[in-house]
């Protein structure tokens, strides 16, 4: 939910601002407002590009020299509609744009897909300095709506703009597709496993800061009557990029910071007889800061009010007695086998991966009965983890087949093999630390949880309330939280890779009862992979061993881990039992 006391705030200061700007200010000052607010609407598409998304995007003025492009041309056509129209369509221009820019990002990413970006803004710059813009050579200006033709009024309308983007945005970011923009921003992988398309999300990522851009450019060109190419130079997206790594234009109150900045920073130092190297002692303090917390200024003081109040939320809490070691004289708890049903929940059959010479995987079978927890061990080397990649899409060539209750996954991706019910985990979590944790379960489940649904799940797993945002959550948490996203979906089939990580014994040996209990409780079949012995007797009705990519042993639990050879394999003898 958006908070209604931080946007009453920010509501009556925009209001206050309307006020006061045009009415006390000189008009150079209004100007130079007007200039501030249509630089903080230029950067709020760098916070969804750079800020939400991650993506290293150098050509967002580009993006705004179309938007102005479209504008002046309606303006110099008499099109019908007017400035406010014109606006909206000139977004929408630059939106075929941005996703033809954004179509390498699904290839490449990091410094070379900052260099493809550039190249644009490169040939944009070409192409704008060769060709003037609309009603330059007519000297045909752009007129501004009749209630907005001064720069007092046009302030207003540059201010009513930015708080409705700033509105559009702050609710789009609490969609699923506004908060996996986070998960792509910190784990591509993860996104993909939680059914996320990385390739869908990343266009509209792209598509949505070209709209934003395009309706700066044309506020830039209502501001200035006709503008030149270089009002939209190269250099202006390389340093208004900089700007947004340093403030963090995802905030509204970072893309205003952002505004000021790049925009009048260098104007106000003059007018204040300050010298204009301060602005670039501010900067580089700026980046000083950004790289020893390794976020921007506005996430850093965000999250430090976040993690204020939840952990005050916590401490008015009773306190939960934590296990610490396994009691006593405690027989661990054996799980009933999987009702019998007409076919398996998830079928591999031949499964063999090969790196080159190097066989990885030979040949493997394995069953997941539905309403069953099986078991995947093995020593380090196994296979274990090629098998679990392999099944879930993230290896593009293997032989064998792959069937969820009866239906091939062989040529499916990983986003949608996990939309069509088969979920995972990754021995190594990253969770976007912005996210609450209902946040956090919503993208995991697809859907939206009631309250009531997600606290039970977290409840289950042991987690902190779902208010706690991750960023306080220890490691043992997480992966907790990460499960209980994989379970939230409802899935057919989930794949565990190493959950108990950071767990204590008394711990691990607490989720092996919990995951025993998920298929009767939410009708998940599980496949976990785990080194822990006992959480392994705990949950697994049955196991199946790999050792050096091959299958040694499979059957019951008791069994399997009784079996010589297993021993042999983990131990490098069969004297001492797996316990």
């Amino acid at each position: 939910m958006i908070d209604k006391r931080s946007w009453g705030i920010a509501l009556a200061v925009a209001v206050a601002a309307c006020v006061i700007v045009p009415n006390v200010l000189p008009p150079y000052w209004v100007y130079l407002a007007i200039t501030a607010v249509v630089s903080s609407v230029i950067m709020q598409s760098y916070g969804v590009i750079v800020g939400r998304a991650g993506v290293m995007s150098l050509c967002q003025m580009s993006f705004a020299a179309i938007g102005a492009w479209v504008v002046l041309r309606l303006n110099l056509s008499d099109a019908p509609g007017g400035f406010i129209v014109w606006l909206v369509i000139g977004g929408l221009a630059a939106v075929p744009v941005g996703v033809a820019i954004g179509l390498p990002a699904l290839r490449i990413r990091g410094v070379n897909l900052a260099v493809v970006t550039f190249g644009f803004a490169v040939a944009a710059d070409i192409v704008l300095n060769a060709n003037q813009f609309p009603g330059t050579t007519e000297l045909k200006t752009l007129q501004r709506p009749g209630l907005f033709h001064t720069n007092g009024g046009y302030f207003i309308l540059v201010v009513i703009v930015f708080m409705l983007l700033s509105l559009g945005l702050a609710w789009f970011n609490r969609t699923r597709l506004g908060m996996s923009w986070l998960e792509i921003r910190y784990s591509e992988r993860a996104a993909a496993a939680h059914g996320i398309s990385v390739a869908r999300s990343k266009l509209a990522a792209f598509a949505l800061s070209a709209f934003i851009a395009g309706i700066g450019g044309g506020l830039m060109a209502g501001q200035l009557g006709l503008v030149v190419s270089s009002n939209f130079a190269m250099g202006q997206s390389l340093a208004l990029f900089a700007v947004a790594i340093l403030i963090g234009p995802h905030n509204p109150e970072g893309a205003l910071m952002g505004g000021i900045f790049g925009a009048v920073m260098a104007t106000i130092l003059e007018k204040l007889r300050l010298p204009q190297d301060l602005g670039g002692i501010l900067f580089g303090l700026s980046a000083i800061f950004a790289l020893r917390t390794g976020v921007s200024q506005t996430d850093f003081t965000r999250a430090r009010k976040r993690e204020a109040a939840a952990r005050k939320m916590l401490e008015s809490l009773p306190d939960k007695p934590r296990e610490t070691e396994v009691p006593a004289a405690t027989t661990p708890l054996v799980p009933p086998p999987a009702p019998a049903g007409d076919r398996p929940a998830l079928d591999v059959r031949g499964l063999t991966v090969k790196y080159g010479e190097v066989v990885a995987l030979d040949n493997i079978d394995l069953t997941v009965p539905s309403g069953g927890v099986v078991g995947l061990i093995g020593p380090n080397g196994a296979g274990k983890s090629t098998f679990i990649a392999a099944v879930s899409g993230f290896l593009h060539s293997y032989e064998g087949t792959v069937e969820l209750e009866g239906r091939s996954l062989d040529k499916l991706s990983p986003s949608a093999r996990a939309g069509g019910g088969l979920r995972r985990t990754f021995q190594t979590t990253v969770i976007a630390p912005e996210l609450t944790q209902y946040e956090y379960l919503s993208i995991g489940a697809n859907r939206k949880l009631s309250k009531q649904e997600a606290d039970e799940l977290l409840d289950f797993f042991g987690c902190p309330p779902g208010e706690v945002p991750v960023s306080i959550v220890d490691v043992g948490s997480r992966r907790l939280l990460d499960v209980a996203a994989a379970i939230a979906a409802r899935p057919k089939v989930a794949l565990l890779d190493e959950p108990a990580a950071g767990q204590s014994a008394a711990e691990s040996l607490k989720l092996g009862r919990r995951l025993a209990e998920v298929p009767s409780r939410f009708g998940v079949s599980i496949l976990l992979v785990e080194h822990d012995m006992e959480l392994v007797r705990a949950a697994c009705a049955q196991v199946t061993v790999l050792d050096f990519g091959h299958v040694i042993a499979s059957g019951t639990t008791q069994e399997v881990l009784d079996d010589p050879a297993v021993m042999a394999a983990y131990l490098g003898t069969a004297d001492v039992p797996l316990v």
